[in-house]
């Protein structure tokens, strides 16, 4: 394991801080957890769904950032809990903290604290709106806030929010990037390193394509449900015989030629509405149409097998049971003996390979 023998304090909760925690433990590290005792643990102990049994200590949310931790409480208010904490922090390697703003400070744990008891210790911190601001920053604020929500759901419906803490996942990203590097030059120098990411930060550098489509062309993006902006027929979901959906993504001339060949519909590649991408995304509801009328006549297994055969992005649209019977979600469960004895399980976060 390339991190054996890292020690990781993390002095974090919910999920961007501990999904990196979480990242150094797959990898090796030894993570040391440190939780709020006067909040009986991390906050999403207690985020539980209504089938989730209420006299567990911890629910499957806080299970999802959090693996192959040790955990500790501590009430940090507590000169003697603090103590304890340095002591930890003499020969570790990483701090991962997420406090509010002022609260590092104000209870002795934030970088400048920890240099004085290990020089070549390295601090990363995950703060909502930057280093000293102090407005309240959960996941949902933050997709508003960076353009997500406007961005997203359909052309007759309001804004809609990822179902997943889109804005905390790529955050921890960010700050594991962050520490990498810090762990990279540190070999060189020694030396330990501040290094710090805000949620707002980490949103906005994730607009990718549609930033520049407003920053060279002043297009303001709009709702258009699972539709792409820039290619057709690309994002638009289709039934099929057997009452199943499927979605398309078809990125070229070619395989939208392809496409219309595999659905025995080969003329309409040639018709002049639908022959290049730009025509495609002008008459794209027309287009939408017509390829309907087509799949309807397959069942989704067989078309999928056909245009994959045909190199043409396809796709079924699961739920999480149908996610999770495919080999290679299966092959991503991470599994662990709960604080209760129950075999608890998440999916891995480090899904790259090396040799």
């Amino acid at each position: 394991m390339p991190f054996k023998g890292l020690k990781i304090i993390e002095l974090a909760s919910v999920l961007a801080g501990p999904m990196v925690g979480t990242f150094f433990a797959e990898l090796g590290a030894e993570v040391l957890k440190v939780e709020n005792s006067r909040t009986k643990g991390d906050i999403t102990r207690q985020w539980k769904l209504g089938n989730e049994p209420k006299e567990r200590t911890y629910s499957a949310y806080y299970c999802a950032a959090n693996w192959g931790k040790s955990s500790i409480m501590a009430d940090l208010s507590k000169a003697d809990d603090r103590a304890k904490i340095y002591d930890l922090a003499r020969d570790a390697d990483v701090v991962i903290a997420n406090f509010k703003a002022g609260a590092a400070e104000k209870l002795g744990m934030d970088y400048a604290a920890f240099k004085k008891v290990n020089l070549s210790i390295i601090y990363g911190q995950i703060t909502g709106f930057g280093d000293g601001n102090s407005r309240p920053a959960f996941d949902v604020v933050l997709q508003a806030e960076a353009g997500f929500m406007y961005m997203n759901g359909t052309p007759d419906g309001p804004p809609v929010k990822m179902p997943v803490a889109l804005i905390d996942l790529l955050a921890a990203h960010q700050l594991k990037e962050g520490l990498l590097v810090a762990l990279y030059q540190r070999l060189k120098t020694g030396e330990g390193a501040f290094v710090s990411v805000s949620l707002i930060e980490a949103a906005i550098a994730s607009l990718a394509n549609q930033a520049t489509n407003w920053l060279m062309a002043k297009h303001i993006p709009q709702r258009m449900g699972s539709l792409h902006p820039n290619i057709a027929p690309y994002g638009d979901m289709f039934g099929t015989k057997d009452e199943k959906q499927l979605v398309l993504a078809v990125g070229n001339d070619k395989q939208f030629t392809q496409l219309c060949k595999v659905l025995g519909a080969s003329a309409l590649a040639e018709n002049a509405l639908f022959a290049t991408s730009m025509e495609r995304v002008k008459h794209r509801a027309l287009l939408a149409e017509k390829l309907a009328e087509l799949v309807v006549g397959f069942e989704r297994d067989d078309l999928i097998e056909q245009l994959t055969m045909a190199q043409v992005p396809v796709g079924a649209i699961r739920n999480m049971e149908e996610v999770f019977e495919l080999a290679v979600a299966k092959e991503m469960i991470l599994r662990e003996t709960g604080e209760d004895g129950v075999v608890t399980e998440r999916v891995r976060t480090v899904v790259f390979r090396f040799s």
